[in-house]
């Protein structure tokens, strides 16, 4: 596979600032190269068993089967506004948001959970194929960073092994997962995960465009397209997911992150 070389360019864009749309500047599967190491990796296709498992995650994900949390973006509320026509018909031209959070939870005190636990998704019979989807989603990509990056999967895994408790691992890499459906994040950095690691981004999409990952330190654009894995260190600097843009009622963006957090601790 090809060989990506980054270089670090000086930005503007700042935490916080909206993600507008961009052209990919990649789309062909590459390793990503910086100062001569191998710091994570593009495939526009998967492996079969892996392509199976997020298959069965997404069709689960997208059933009733799974509790989501609900979010809205602005557009629904401007059609809403602008066209005089219920949240339910601003919905279907719009972009609602929708994530689902797996394994270790940290502790959230101003919630009156002063303690981490595992997301409560784990406790809801109707989860189970969505659970197990996931995992095995998880373990296969872990296997393709074994392959593509043997250095950082022993790096990862002694990192994980060392500081993270058994009962908050998500795999042997992470401590977590996230499915992310139509949300373009504003440009952020991924301080609370363990360093010198590196997440996952499996995607699905259908009749869409944008939802790609924009590095601006980088001066690129990762595509992210249908059936693809990104690979990449969250915590090292900043990045945002663009805008993304339905082609019809149909069109969505999903996708399924795996990634490992600090707090989580042995004592």
């Amino acid at each position: 596979m090809k060989k990506l070389k980054l270089t670090k360019k000086e930005h503007q864009t700042r935490i916080g600032r909206r993600c507008k749309f961009i052209q990919p500047t990649v789309t062909e599967s590459c390793l990503l190269e910086l100062d001569g190491d191998i710091i994570g990796f593009y495939l526009t296709d998967l492996p079969d068993k892996l392509k199976q498992y997020i298959s069965i995650a997404n069709e689960e994900f997208l059933s009733k089967n799974v509790p989501k949390t609900l979010l809205e973006r602005s557009d629904i509320y401007q059609y809403q506004k602008k066209l005089g026509i219920s949240r339910k018909q601003a919905k279907a031209i719009g972009t609602p948001q929708m994530s689902t959070i797996l394994g270790a939870v940290l502790a959230k005190p101003h919630l009156r959970r002063p303690y981490n636990s595992i997301s409560s998704v784990h406790t809801n019979p109707k989860t189970k194929t969505f659970i197990k989807a996931m995992l095995l989603s998880c373990l296969e990509s872990e296997k393709l960073i074994k392959k593509y990056m043997p250095k950082q999967y022993e790096l990862q895994k002694k990192i994980i092994e060392e500081t993270t408790l058994p009962q908050y691992r998500f795999g042997n890499l992470f401590t977590s997962s996230i499915s992310n459906y139509n949300i373009a994040a504003p440009f952020h950095q991924d301080k609370g995960n363990l360093k010198n690691t590196v997440n996952v981004i499996l995607t699905k999409r259908k009749d869409s465009d944008g939802g790609a990952l924009c590095v601006p330190d980088f001066d690129h654009t990762f595509e992210q397209s249908n059936n693809s894995i990104l690979v990449y260190p969250a915590w090292y600097n900043i990045h945002g997911v663009t805008e993304i843009v339905k082609k019809n009622e149909q069109g969505y963006r999903n996708s399924l992150i795996f990634y490992p957090l600090k707090g989580f601790e042995k004592k």
